[in-house]
């Protein structure tokens, strides 16, 4: 029995359900003919879906980091020999060079989901939950970069403390972040998903209800591993540069970080900004208009409770940026 009470046994393998399924394929507006970006493909609900609205001369690129949804990806291509479907190993954020290379230089649509899916989260070898004991890595990509164990076996407290602070929103990121160094100067690194929650209970003195202690932590780390802030900034600007006239850009996010970086976005690209240090330049037009924000029904989440904190925000490119000169 650890202190935050005892690992769970390997699960079945998960079965993924694709979150706002309809309403994000449906917030794309599809055009047949059109080329579409799926950021995100994980076991490729939503790319399923928007190759169904497709027609023959449409075209759809997906991304994904993770090499277990390439070779999920792969068997739709080999079922489907679907010639106009591709995907590329990397980041939605190099989304922009990669389509490039294919000779794709605007898209209709973009859509990206983001955070980690339940194959990742249900796998216990990826070490993404505190629910099993296992090798601490949380890589969405395993074929390169450093773990979460890495990072823990290398980082000062301070920078360890930054990251559960800023990245988990846990008010008790130093009382971690002391422990952690501690522990590793002890000789006793920490390897494994099992010895951070334990270490993370004893450190957290008061836990909301419902939520392990290890959450916030958990989350800090695979954000940092992963560098999805970063990822989702340097997405969000490519997707921008991407969409041709009236095309769409839908994100789902999944906490209050990831939402409010595409909120910001969408609202900083939906008005006109004026430099205040060249009050006679012209102002910076708008580009985006913003179309809405949508959660999942009170049906979705009871048939999956991981949809819950979902939120879906819509924007669409301006035929004509407005306020930019004639």
């Amino acid at each position: 029995m650890s202190a935050s009470g005892p690992a769970e046994a390997a699960p079945e393998p998960a079965h993924h359900v694709t979150v706002l399924l309809e309403e994000a394929v449906r917030a794309l507006s599809i055009q047949p003919d059109g080329a579409y970006v799926d950021g995100t493909f994980g076991r490729g609900g939503h790319s399923r879906r928007i190759l169904r609205a497709l027609g023959p001369k449409g075209h759809l690129v997906a991304f994904d980091k993770d090499p277990e949804a390439l070779a999920a990806a792969a068997e739709v291509g080999t079922r489907v020999g679907d010639p106009r479907f591709c995907i590329c190993h990397a980041s939605f954020a190099r989304m922009r060079e990669c389509l490039a290379e294919q000779g794709v230089h605007a898209v209709q649509g973009i859509l990206l989901d983001l955070g980690v899916s339940s194959p990742q989260i249900d796998t216990p070898q990826r070490g993404f939950s505190f629910r099993f004991d296992a090798p601490l890595d949380m890589r969405m990509d395993t074929t390169c970069g450093p773990t979460a164990a890495d990072f823990l076996a290398s980082a000062d407290e301070q920078r360890i403390a930054q990251v559960i602070r800023d990245y988990g929103e846990e008010r008790f990121a130093l009382p971690i972040a002391k422990a952690v160094v501690a522990r590793r100067e002890s000789g006793r690194a920490i390897r494994t998903t099992l010895e951070l929650s334990e270490l993370v209970a004893r450190a957290v003195k008061t836990r909301e209800p419902g939520q392990d202690p290890a959450t916030r932590t958990f989350q800090a780390l695979r954000i940092q591993v992963n560098a999805e802030l970063e990822e989702l900034e340097q997405g969000l600007s490519a997707a921008l540069d991407l969409l041709a006239p009236e095309g769409r850009l839908a994100v789902i996010s999944f906490h209050s970080l990831e939402d409010r970086i595409v909120k910001q976005f969408i609202a900083r690209e939906s008005r006109e900004v004026v430099d205040r240090r060249a009050l006679l330049a012209p102002p910076k037009a708008m580009r985006l208009q913003a179309l809405g924000r949508i959660r999942p029904s009170e049906e979705e989440v009871r048939a999956n409770p991981r949809s819950r904190s979902a939120i879906l925000r819509v924007a669409q490119r301006l035929a004509t940026p407005q306020g930019s000169p004639a």
